[in-house]
């Protein structure tokens, strides 16, 4: 028999029914062969043995308790099997050199040492082309951030600085009234209103700003990240040119998704109202709550259901309608998982933020002449020096939640993708990557 390296499996017979040395065929156990009987010549009259015998070389004669001394050694391994131990007594030597890697002092280290598994997946940027796992989204936000700061950090700056003095002209100019106008201990229930009204259009136009910032720096990082998976740098230039076309459809797509949620809230709250317009007020506020908690549960889900609808927009150019059908299709079966690693990257995001804002508030509390009394007043004004000082801290922490945030939602998008869609085969051909997927061991779809 010829025994090919690496293709048969430990612990097979060499041939039907006989252990490897054995010469002959298998015989019962209670039927006697030839070299059972003393003095019996194999080549004489009578005998099953064959005349042409093959040559010394390479015949193993029987071994038994009669002529240990004549035990003959081993024969070598095949490659891939291991190295058995050698010599009359070892272990392992039992079956003619399958020692080493099935029965011998390693067990079935010779697999091991002859096969090392899959090959790991191609990694030519931020992640590896294979299914992401939570800690590796995370970092690989954070690599991007790190590897691309200049571009990264210039495009979170320059959204943050603008975004930020607009809010604080609009707090020191416009906005001063309002802030002052917060009611006594002895207000009336009309100026509770309007105090409440002020405060809700002051924060809506704050808001609203923001949302904007955020939307054009995920619109630009967004680039910058799907760039960063393939391990190519662009350009704030570049990225905007990218994103330029779709940037319109991104803020319709984002007011979109405020509409979608402000109206189930408002539906879900809209029963209690009109049950305490009609006279049952405690009735109505118990109903308005519950109807509230209820449509922010379904307006959670649905908003997670549409979380990656901005990356599908636009790293595939779609329209709208088709992103948002895009995101329901890649979360669904996932929400959970897309639920829990978006709220750790914002909670994260936040975190790191607060570190930076705090202490910038109380300073600009500090600085302003009130002192830390000023920084807990409702009706004191506010002052430039606290709205500057604020301010540079707000933009310090901007820079740091937009590229995570933004970096997590699109390495999310391609997770799912890849799971889903086999991207790590495009993703592998764009970014040069040879002989990706092509058959070679852990080179299948989705890594």
């Amino acid at each position: 028999m010829k025994d090919t390296p690496g293709w048969a499996s430990p612990g097979s017979a060499p041939s039907d029914g006989q252990e490897p040395g054995a010469s002959g065929p298998a015989e019962p156990a209670d039927h006697p062969g030839p070299s059972d009987q003393p003095g019996t010549d194999p080549q004489g009259p009578g005998s099953k043995w064959s005349k042409e015998q093959p040559p010394p070389a390479q015949w193993s004669a029987p071994t038994g308790p009669e002529n240990p001394a004549q035990t003959p050694p081993p024969p070598p391994p095949a490659p891939g099997w291991g190295n058995p131990p050698t010599g009359p007594g070892a272990p392992g030597t039992a079956h003619g050199g399958y020692g080493g890697g099935y029965g011998g002092q390693g067990g079935y280290g010779g697999w091991g040492s002859g096969w090392g598994g899959p090959p790991p997946a191609a990694k030519p940027g931020v992640i590896p082309l294979r299914p992401l796992g939570v800690g590796e989204i995370l970092d690989g936000a954070v690599s991007t951030m790190r590897t691309y700061w200049r571009t990264v950090l210039g495009i979170s700056l320059t959204v943050a600085v603008v975004t930020q003095i607009l809010v604080i002209l609009l707090q020191g100019l416009a906005l001063d009234d309002i802030n002052t106008a917060a009611p006594g201990p002895d207000a009336s229930p009309d100026e509770l209103a309007r105090a409440l009204g002020d405060t809700m259009l002051s924060t809506s136009v704050i808001f609203l700003i923001s949302l904007i910032g955020t939307i054009a720096a995920t619109a630009l990082l967004t680039t910058v990240t799907s760039r960063a998976v393939l391990g190519k740098s662009v350009t704030t230039g570049e990225a905007w040119r990218d994103a330029r076309p779709q940037v319109a459809k991104l803020f319709g797509l984002i007011f979109l998704l405020i509409l979608i949620a402000f109206a189930i809230v408002a539906a879900g709250v809209l029963p209690g109202v009109l049950v305490a317009v009609a006279g049952s007020g405690d009735a109505g506020a118990g109903l308005a709550v519950l109807g509230g908690l209820a449509a922010g549960v379904v307006a959670l889900w649905l908003m997670i259901r549409f979380s990656l609808a901005s990356p599908a927009l636009m790293l595939e150019k779609q329209g709208i309608l088709k992103s948002l059908s895009r995101s329901v299709k890649l979360v669904r079966g996932s929400w959970w998982r897309v639920f829990g690693i978006q709220l750790l990257a914002t909670i994260i995001a936040n975190i790191v933020a607060s570190i930076v804002v705090i202490p910038f508030a109380f300073l600009a509390s500090a600085l302003d002449g009130e002192g830390f009394t000023g920084l807990l007043s409702t009706g004191g004004d506010l002052g430039w020096t606290y709205l500057v000082v604020s301010g540079i801290g707000s933009v310090i922490g901007a820079m740091i939640t937009f590229p995570i945030t933004a970096g997590v939602t699109v390495l999310l998008y391609i997770d799912q993708r890849i799971r889903r869609e086999a991207l790590d085969l495009d993703l592998a051909r764009a970014a040069g990557v040879q002989d990706y997927g092509s058959g070679a061991p852990g080179a299948t779809a989705g890594g």
